[in-house]
């Protein structure tokens, strides 16, 4: 099939959870389709990264997408008079339109027709929306319900403001869901929330985000490792909030039971106030972007996922699961994923509970080696790449034969 694939950032190289996911799709779509693959870029860097793309895919377009404090208030503006989402309204393209109406024009003129347009994460739907081609939503996440608990966590204004968002995501996310041929979910949590959006029952498929299990894998720990990992992007709220959470509520506690603990903190565009947290504590290294972070990995007990919002399905466990590393998330961290606590990962939803497990860790090497190695199975069995991606060829078929309801 001939497929017009359109991605808000270019999905390479897999280094954050909506690349991996992404980048692996599309490395099985490649193999069994023609892609035209169709992205925003915001610097050279990642013009650089959509090039290489080239090598993969048939086709290769790119918008520039360029976001400022001005532009973020103009177009909060704009969504206020306009009644609409404002992370819908900030990323609005009269380019990134045009360019796709003239490649579905020139793919008819050849002879060679797109078969269907897949919009990658909610943020591109507007831009599939007036298409003439057979629409699939591609959703990463229910994107209503990761503001409404954004929403739940702030106070005064910003809870207004966010209040208000999540309110008109859930309008437009419904809406686009309900009218697009196909919409697929990552996640059986996300799969209902999209319904009670829309209002009504429809067939949404369940297709995981996947890792590549062979690429990663298990790295040696040093024994009696005594650091305490995050690796996550640092600008996204959620992986704030969480951050912040356990370096102020959490990490005080482990600290008082195990002398001579590190908290690495890892991840690309860490806001001020995760950049400030080594002021306040010495034991505490925020890092930035690491190409890779195995030294870091291995000089840890574990990889914590203090999340408290949020949604889909978190990529940054699916990695620490196949590289070895025993995980301990609160229940919103591991959302999605198919893990037994105790037996795949810890769970704790409290300070205390948080607290209690990650010393478990630190305290008894064995059981982490234990926790990790239950984890990467579970992983092989139901999360690596190969496994996982055919599904979307069934809903591209579906579309094809026009099967209602899907």
């Amino acid at each position: 099939m001939n497929i017009l694939l359109l991605t808000q950032i270019v999905p390479y190289p897999p280094d954050s959870g909506p690349k991996v996911k992404t980048y692996y799709l599309l490395r099985h779509l490649a193999s069994h389709h023609r892609v035209t693959l169709v992205c925003f870029t915001r610097n050279a860097q990642e013009e650089a990264d959509a090039a290489t793309l080239r090598n993969l895919v048939a086709e290769v377009h790119t918008v520039p997408l360029t976001r400022s404090t001005v532009r973020n208030a103009l177009t909060l503006a704009g969504s206020l008079a306009r009644g609409r989402s404002w992370i819908i309204e900030r990323d609005d393209s009269a380019a990134m339109h045009q360019l796709l109406a003239r490649l579905v024009r020139e793919a008819e003129s050849a002879g060679r027709p797109y078969d269907l347009v897949h919009a990658d994460q909610l943020n591109m739907a507007q831009f599939a929306e007036p298409l003439p081609l057979p629409r699939l939503l591609d959703e990463h996440n229910a994107v209503w319900t990761v503001f409404r608990r954004v929403a739940a966590q702030e106070r005064g204004l910003k809870r207004l403001i966010w209040e208000r968002e999540w309110r008109r995501l859930r309008t437009y996310e419904g809406r686009v869901c309900r009218e697009f041929e196909a919409v697929t979910a990552v996640s059986h949590e996300d799969r209902q929330a999209l319904i009670e959006a829309m209002g009504t029952e429809r067939d949404i498929p369940i297709i995981p985000i996947a890792v590549d299990a062979e690429r990663e894998q298990p790295i040696a720990r040093q024994p009696n490792a005594r650091g305490i990992l995050s690796l996550a992007t640092m600008m996204w709220p959620p992986n704030v909030d969480g951050v912040l959470w356990f370096a102020r509520s959490i990490y005080p506690l482990i600290k008082r039971q195990i002398e001579g603990v590190r908290f690495f903190v890892v991840g690309q565009r860490p806001v001020a106030e995760v950049r400030a947290l080594p002021e306040q504590d010495p034991t505490i290294e925020v890092t930035g972007y690491v190409p890779d972070p195995t030294p870091y990995i291995a000089a840890s007990a574990c990889l914590i996922v203090p999340l408290r919002s949020g949604g889909g399905m978190r990529v940054k466990i699916l990695e620490a699961l196949a590289r070895g590393i025993p995980v301990v998330s609160t229940t919103i961290g591991y959302e999605g994923i198919d893990l037994v606590p105790d037996e795949h990962l810890l769970v704790g939803d409290t300070p205390e509970a948080f607290a209690d497990a990650v010393v478990r860790l630190l305290r008894d090497p064995n059981f982490g080696a234990q926790i990790a190695t239950a984890g990467r199975k579970r992983l092989l069995e139901r999360y690596d790449w190969r496994a996982v991606c055919p599904a979307m060829d069934q809903v591209y078929a579906r579309m094809r034969n026009r099967e209602p309801g899907i």
